[in-house]
């Protein structure tokens, strides 16, 4: 079983990030997707489709639905009144490209073709800051599996239900710039668990546990578990932040970091959310490419 090759297609600069719901969720529903989403490899695109992991559950067969994903129901909350909020919709869809063209075209297409089967509910821009970086100036995915570790980071192993699909945690992070840069950089470096210029990981010693890294990490019987991040930046001047776009085969882990950065799990809340504000938060199933291909005629 193969993910949605999309996922992987690094090296594209200009995001477009679409929420919809469904005006009747139905097989009908997810074959005009399906159809719409089959397009031509010249268009020079990478579109990715996630769908709600109830609807999905509902809609697709048994033998194609992972096991033990939900939807963002309810919102995540920590000490001092902190939240994630649950903004959950029916879909999503990720395109993007080498340029912002063939990024504004392909949505425009998409958006065309399925009007009569959905709703569009939130569009992000996105972009790439500084080649890995985001916008407080710290690398971003450092963690992330090398090429030939990711596909079995984010898909659903053979042999299991949903074989091939992988599970997207999808929120919006918008930046408290202000008080980020009134902040020195050796107290940014100490938020955030490594160096700005090198991106290296501070010690043990020295690193915070409320700091970002370490609140972030998930571990197993001594083992970290990994996510695959796919962050980009998003808006302008006034208002900008953090797309973030994770997957895994597991949503456990990526929800038990959550828990964890929002100090739900009676640890230090993660500092770097005294910086920046969670303001969307939605989980989605991207279907196997076998499982959609079950859609199209």
């Amino acid at each position: 079983m193969f993910h949605q090759s999309g996922i992987l297609g690094i090296g594209t600069t200009d995001h477009s990030f679409i929420e919809f719901d469904l005006k009747e969720p139905s097989s009908a529903a997810l074959k005009a997707i399906a159809e719409a989403i089959n397009v031509p490899t010249t268009a020079g695109a990478n579109v990715v489709l996630g769908i709600r992991p109830s609807v999905w559950a509902t809609l697709a067969p048994a033998e194609d639905v992972p096991e033990n994903v939900h939807d963002f129901s309810e919102p995540i909350e920590g000490p001092d009144g902190f939240s994630m909020p649950a903004t959950q919709h029916d879909g999503w869809l990720w395109v993007h490209a080498s340029s912002r063209s063939q990024t504004f075209d392909v949505v425009k297409h998409l958006l065309k073709t399925l009007k009569d089967v959905l709703v569009l509910k939130t569009e992000t821009t996105g972009w790439v800051y500084e080649s890995n970086r985001d916008l407080t100036g710290f690398e971003d995915g450092t963690e992330n599996p090398g090429s030939l570790e990711a596909p079995s980071v984010i898909a659903v192993p053979d042999g299991q239900p949903g074989a091939g699909s992988a599970v997207l945690l999808f929120q919006l992070w918008r930046h408290k710039s202000q008080e980020w840069e009134a902040l020195p950089v050796p107290d940014q470096e100490l938020a955030m668990g490594r160096t700005k210029a090198e991106s290296i990981e501070l010690d043990d010693e020295e690193k915070p546990d409320s700091s970002h890294v370490a609140r972030t990490v998930v571990e197993v019987d001594g083992e970290e578990l990994d996510i695959y991040r796919r962050n980009v930046a998003y808006g302008d001047h006034r208002d900008h932040g953090t797309v973030f776009v994770g997957f895994s085969f597991d949503q456990w882990r990526m929800e038990e970091m959550l828990r964890r950065m929002a100090g739900a799990d009676n640890g230090p809340r993660d500092q770097i959310t005294r910086f920046t504000e969670a303001i969307s938060g939605a989980w989605y199933v991207c279907p196997s490419i076998s499982a959609l291909a079950k859609f199209l005629d």
